[in-house]
């Protein structure tokens, strides 16, 4: 009778233990599906596009605008570049249709890969969950790189290596191709949001963190509708092949269009890790403000110094560390 009993409740025991393993599992959100994107965050970035010389709250270095006052638009008429698809770091702020959906080993069930499709440049990223290692340094690179994930908590993690050089903006801003990009995938109801972490020791100075926001299609997609055919043809006749449309340094007359119309201070536009947020009297001057002479330092979101530029704000002392007058 002991030995029944004891028989029982090991068993009674062991049952519990395997149903703790397996809560993760159920705690995890599915975040397969097909999305759609949302354009009601950086719309004037992602749509019509970004303004020649406007680097505002960008953590570039001095090569990073080098590279970029010295773009010309025209290159992208060049056939080798008007089929080139986004970047993994990217792709997703673009127009978008994305079918996301799991790899399951057929044996035990366990998710080895999460796959997604996207329809803008037709591109595929794969996420591999099966603890396999980032390739050799060496390994070839791709518009989509090669990544790595699990969850944490109601959280996909995502890390990217092996990533082409592209761009992180779309007025010449380069992005070079030993970035590293982590992604945060959380899921609100019928909102994925994607938040990026994205690493680029060539030309930023410090991490750039964006967010991007898809909201579920209830409908299937068709196949038109994540497919991109694209054809490189001819767009301007007398263009000489092989040439590179690009400005020498110090010509490029496009670069005071943007803080002309809006009245902002070169200093401003030419981003940096300053102009994310300031400690600096220097830019804080940009917005008339001055510091507690005491040394203290006030931390300023540039979006504020600039508001308070175009507001007209005058010259005030600031009382305290961290209060406005």
């Amino acid at each position: 009778m002991r030995t029944s009993r004891r028989q029982r409740i090991a068993f009674v025991v062991a049952a519990i233990a395997a149903f703790l393993v397996a809560t993760p599992a159920f705690a995890q959100i599915d975040i397969t599906g097909n999305w759609a994107a949302i354009f009601h965050e950086d719309q004037l970035e992602r749509v019509p596009g970004p303004a020649l010389g406007d680097y505002l709250g960008l953590p570039i270095n001095d090569e990073a605008r080098a590279f970029a006052e010295a773009w010309d638009p025209s290159r992208l008429t060049v056939p080798e570049h008007q089929c080139r698809a986004h970047s993994a770091p990217y792709i997703l702020r673009g127009p978008l249709n994305m079918r996301i959906w799991e790899e399951r080993d057929p044996q035990t069930e366990v998710v080895v890969a999460i796959h997604m499709d996207i329809a803008n440049f037709q591109q595929r990223r794969v996420f591999w969950m099966d603890g396999r290692p980032h390739p050799s340094k060496n390994a070839e690179h791709t518009w989509m790189g090669f990544s790595t994930a699990a969850y944490d908590g109601d959280t996909l993690v995502v890390t990217t290596t092996h990533i082409k050089q592209m761009w992180h903006r779309r007025n010449g801003l380069p992005q070079s191709d030993q970035v590293a990009l982590t992604e945060r995938f959380i899921r609100h109801g019928d909102i994925l949001t994607d938040i990026t972490y994205t690493q680029d020791p060539v030309y930023l100075s410090e991490p750039l963190i964006k967010t991007t926001n898809m909201r579920l299609n209830p409908r299937p997609l068709n196949a038109a509708q994540l497919l991109y055919p694209c054809q490189s043809v001819v767009e301007i006749a007398d263009q000489k092949r092989g040439a590179v449309p690009h400005y020498m340094p110090g010509e490029n007359p496009f670069l005071k269009e943007f803080r002309d119309e809006y009245k902002l201070p070169e200093v401003a536009t030419r981003g940096g890790a300053q102009t994310t947020t300031t400690t600096q009297p220097a830019v804080a001057k940009l917005a008339g403000l001055r510091l507690p002479d005491s040394g203290d330092r006030l931390v300023l979101p540039v979006v504020l110094i600039l508001a308070l530029v175009l507001l007209g704000a005058t010259a005030t002392p600031i009382s305290g560390p961290c209060t406005l007058p």
